[in-house]
């Protein structure tokens, strides 16, 4: 009997803040418990600088991690600095069992952006609408952002932050992208459990 195993590409884009606490706790509260006390934090309200990042991981492997300068991401740019400098490698290395899991956002939908997968052979795998609980890997932007902050000399303008994040991505332990990949089997059972709520992933 011969074993068919597929291998997915998980991607997404983040901003990445300076100023962000990466030591925060992330909590679900209940309804109406908003203002008690242990669910209040205190933001930061001066400017700060964003960046916007992309990148994918798959189990034994990850993409370079791509920052998006100066500006959003658009169809085009998809297109430009994501699908077919990063993602059609990874196509062309695994080859007919490889799919692309990207999100449901607009600059994602484009029919440029169908055309260009379709034409390169990348096959995109269905993914629900407002689902970042499932994607493993917003999981890892939370662990970079811990290797930015713990530098020895953490970055303190937008391009010492530029240089950073890259540096930091290639140093994030490969077994911390294979758990968080391995964990969809989880992810996807403990949501079909609590019918689409939010899980704690």
């Amino acid at each position: 009997m011969k074993i068919s195993i597929t291998i997915v590409l998980f991607s997404d884009e983040s901003r990445l803040s300076l100023s962000s606490d990466c030591r925060r706790k992330l909590i679900w509260r209940d309804s109406g418990t908003a203002y008690r006390p242990e669910n209040i934090q205190e933001n930061n309200r001066y400017p700060t600088c964003r960046i916007m990042v992309w990148a994918g991981i798959m189990i034994n492997g990850r993409t370079r991690l791509h920052v998006v300068a100066n500006g959003t991401m658009t169809g085009q740019r998809y297109i430009e600095e994501v699908l077919l400098p990063h993602v059609r490698l990874f196509r062309g290395v695994v080859g007919d069992k490889f799919v692309f899991m990207d999100n449901n956002a607009t600059c994602h939908r484009t029919l440029a952006v169908q055309d260009c997968l379709d034409s390169e052979g990348i096959q995109r795998l269905v993914w629900p609408a407002r689902s970042p609980d499932l994607n493993p890997i917003e999981n890892v932007w939370d662990a970079l952002g811990r290797q930015v902050a713990g530098r020895n000399y953490p970055p303190t303008n937008k391009n010492t932050h530029i240089r950073a994040l890259p540096e930091e991505w290639d140093k994030l332990p490969q077994q911390l992208l294979d758990n968080v990949v391995q964990s969809m089997v989880r992810r996807v059972e403990c949501c079909i459990t609590l019918h689409d709520e939010h899980i704690p992933y």
